[in-house]
């Protein structure tokens, strides 16, 4: 994943370009784990998450005021910056894959319960193999809908101030 081999003129982000942006994605762990271990350790893997959505939005906040230095409509850039990527990585990374996660769980374990005999603690672990196999599959089509909203939606606030600038 390291790019500055390949390209050195090219930075490579943290929060996007190294095992750093696997932990966006540990509440989807801990809601594949759910019906398996405590609920801490569920609303933990929501910190974890939540943490590294909070690192990259000041990030790029720090990335945004370097960039445009003591320039008038700095701290508008950089209150952007932060804004966009918060809400962004808020939804694409914790709210809709911890919540799709939580219900493909969810159904699955109750479908399981009505169609097999099979015995719970086995149920529970077909239901975590189930979440963790799903996690792959929901990651682009939720970015991509996330980038649709934001682009529809708060994106047009911002480009909007920017043209009056």
């Amino acid at each position: 994943m390291d790019t500055t081999e390949e390209n050195p003129s090219k930075t490579v982000d943290i929060y996007r370009d190294t095992w750093v942006r696997f932990l966006g994605y540990a509440n989807e762990v801990g809601e594949a784990f759910r019906a398996l271990v405590p609920v801490s350790f569920v609303w933990g893997s929501y910190a974890v998450a939540t943490a590294y959505v909070t690192a990259d939005a000041v990030d790029k906040g720090k990335k945004a005021a370097v960039a445009h230095g003591d320039n008038p409509g700095r701290t508008t850039r950089v209150a952007v910056a932060v804004v966009d990527t918060f809400v962004w990585q808020a939804l694409a990374s914790v709210i809709i894959p911890g919540f799709t996660i939580n219900r493909v769980c969810a159904g699955s374990l109750y479908l399981l319960g009505r169609t097999t005999r099979w015995p719970l603690p086995v149920r529970k672990w077909t239901t975590t193999a189930i979440g963790l196999s799903t996690i792959p599959f929901i990651i682009t089509p939720i970015d991509r809908s996330v980038d649709f909203l934001l682009d529809s939606s708060l994106r047009k606030v911002y480009s909007d101030e920017e043209k009056h600038k």
